[in-house]
């Protein structure tokens, strides 16, 4: 056991509870996440050198809210536990119990935009590069309740930071993954976006600030993955590979491709 080991902040889940109504902080975290992200999203649509009306972001925060939680209980139903809820379909609405995917909750988001863009008739890629830039403010709150709530920790290590959680069979020191995924995926990952976007080219270069942060996401993840401990029911793939390395992949690949193809376009 290394000398420095630190306490875990052993933390309620529980934030409060009225009679049998629970808030939890993990609940509290996609509140927050989502609030913040539309207030910033606002924000910054409001800046030159393309402005976006406010109202696009205030309608598209319910159907951002419904991309969220469909996106992410499927895409945890699909990915990591198919073979359980095939047998156990009335489980699969109970996301109180947990089990969520960004890679699910990514997906639900930008198909939820699309279908809204053609709804309100409004391009596409202005939008979703907005809403790129706002993804980390979300991802940062939600690695919190992942800490708070003692879930998906690290790999054993003796480094003398480690922690050792209370929801880990064998109590064994680990890495505290969720603050190296807060620190990365929310905070790093926002300030680089926050920057580019405040660059009048890259605002104007459609498609690009939505490949950077698919680009960015996708570089923590598999780095943080390597420090993580892999799901219990899948563990490792092939060879060290786990599936949030695997699913990062393709967003990788898009990413890529999508900053390749982004061009200048003349300003409004």
């Amino acid at each position: 056991m290394p000398p420095l080991l630190i306490d875990y902040p052993q933390i309620d889940p529980v934030l409060f509870e009225i009679g049998p109504l629970a808030i939890r902080w993990y609940a509290l975290a996609y509140i927050v996440g989502l609030i913040l992200g539309w207030r910033y999203c606002v924000w910054l649509a409001s800046k030159p050198p393309l402005a976006l009306a406010r109202v696009l972001f205030d309608d598209f925060l319910v159907w951002a809210i419904v991309g969220v939680l469909l996106g992410g209980r499927l895409g945890y139903v699909l990915f990591y536990k198919p073979l359980f809820y095939l047998g156990n379909p009335l489980q699969i609405p109970m996301i109180w119990e947990g089990g969520m995917s960004f890679h699910g909750g990514m997906i639900g988001v930008i198909l939820a935009l699309y279908f809204y863009t053609r709804r309100r008739n409004v391009p596409f890629f202005p939008m979703m590069d907005v809403v790129a830039v706002a993804g980390p403010i979300g991802l940062f709150f939600g690695r919190i309740a992942n800490f708070i709530n003692g879930e998906l920790y690290g790999r054993a290590t003796d480094v003398s930071w480690a922690m050792i959680f209370p929801n880990d069979p064998s109590q064994t020191p680990r890495h505290p993954s969720q603050l190296y995924e807060a620190a990365l995926e929310g905070l790093v990952l926002f300030v680089v976006l926050h920057v580019a976007a405040r660059s009048a080219g890259a605002r104007l270069k459609y498609g690009w600030l939505s490949g950077m942060f698919l680009v960015g996401y996708s570089l923590s993840r598999i780095f943080v993955e390597f420090f993580r401990q892999p799901d219990a029911q899948l563990g490792y793939l092939a060879g060290a590979v786990t599936m949030g390395q695997l699913l990062s992949l393709p967003m990788l690949a898009l990413g890529i491709w999508l900053m390749a193809r982004a061009k200048p376009v003349p300003t409004p």
